[in-house]
């Protein structure tokens, strides 16, 4: 057990050593160059020359090789500095703390939800197959899947925000009241206003779950050992709840690896419908302006979420499923 953690966490860091390559190498292609706009104008009335500017991109490593300036960049990097944003003047670190934890939140309550009601629904669907309830679950699993999270989230604006007005169309809170002393008051108002990016990143994530879930559990319904339950005379609810149910989860845990990960790059376009002042409007506007620092930390931010997912998900099969021998 111990063998396998060390193998897979060498596995990771070689992994993470090469997604750190490319897109560094990316980012150097980048169309945009932030330095190039910013100062433009003052370029163009002699305000700064272009050897000052030269010393400036030369502090960052972007006037070397692309081999010389990753190497700079990863040394930096190992120590704990992923350099200084182009855009917000503050350290890369910073800027992903300061504004992560909004999009944390929702992320991880729509991925409570996510399992909690994708799961459940993809069990009724296969034990009620060809009925009215698989039906129904299977088209809004379509639905969910089909729809851009982009016009899943601007028709959703327009119904419950434009038209109905139940609930509000965007911002982190009500910006018109003095929240000073009323700190509970502010909290309840921030969940208020995170209602409705929670319901689309919920509606948009639970299709691929869900359809998941019917399909493993009719592939496990089919299985002998579960006639043999039934004819032994245990309930149906017994039988699907204790035996299919385990049986199903050992595909899922797969897909629990990248769900986090793709959670927090749909809030990339989430929170410029919604108007949310988390990390993905952040990056965004940092992508935009051609941010390498700040776009390159971001990247191996969510590069290591997906890898500490992987190798969280491959740990969990043993949990799931005892049957499961790892080999070293």
């Amino acid at each position: 057990m111990v063998k396998y953690i060390v193998k897979r966490v060498l596995y990771s860091i070689a992994i993470l050593l090469l997604v750190s390559m490319i897109l560094y190498c990316l980012m150097r292609l980048l169309p945009t160059d932030y330095l190039d706009n910013k100062f433009a104008d003052k370029l163009q009335h002699g305000d700064i020359s272009y050897e000052q500017l030269y010393e400036l991109k030369a502090s960052y490593g972007l006037t070397s090789s692309i081999p010389v300036g990753y190497w700079k960049w990863l040394t930096s990097a190992l120590s704990g500095d992923l350099g200084l944003s182009f855009k917000y003047e503050d350290p890369v670190t910073k800027v992903i703390f300061d504004h992560m934890w909004i999009s944390f939140g929702v992320a991880i309550v729509a991925y409570i939800f996510q399992f909690l009601i994708a799961i459940p629904l993809g069990i009724k669907a296969a034990t009620k197959q060809y009925g009215a309830v698989d039906y129904t679950t299977s088209v809004f699993a379509m639905i969910g899947i089909s729809l851009p999270s982009f016009f899943l989230s601007y028709l959703l604006l327009y119904i419950f925000a434009t038209q109905l007005g139940w609930l509000p169309p965007g911002g982190m809170f009500d910006a018109t009241v003095d929240w000073t002393g009323n700190s509970f008051g502010k909290f309840m108002n921030i969940i208020y206003h995170m209602l409705l990016p929670m319901i689309a990143i919920i509606i948009g994530s639970i299709g691929g779950l869900m359809r998941h879930t019917r399909t493993n559990t009719l592939e496990v319904l089919n299985q002998d050992y579960i006639r043999t339950a039934r004819a032994k005379g245990l309930s149906e609810h017994k039988v699907v709840y204790k035996h299919v149910f385990r049986n199903t989860m050992v595909p899922i845990v797969t897909m629990t690896a990248g769900i986090i990960p793709s959670l927090f790059g749909g809030m990339l376009i989430l929170e410029q419908v919604f108007r949310i002042d988390g990390i993905g409007n952040v990056v965004y506007e940092a992508l935009n302006a051609g941010d390498i620092p700040l776009i390159m930390g971001y990247n191996m931010f969510i590069a290591i979420l997906t890898v500490l997912g992987t190798l969280l998900s491959d740990i969990a099969y043993m949990l799931v499923d005892p049957r499961i021998k790892i080999s070293k």
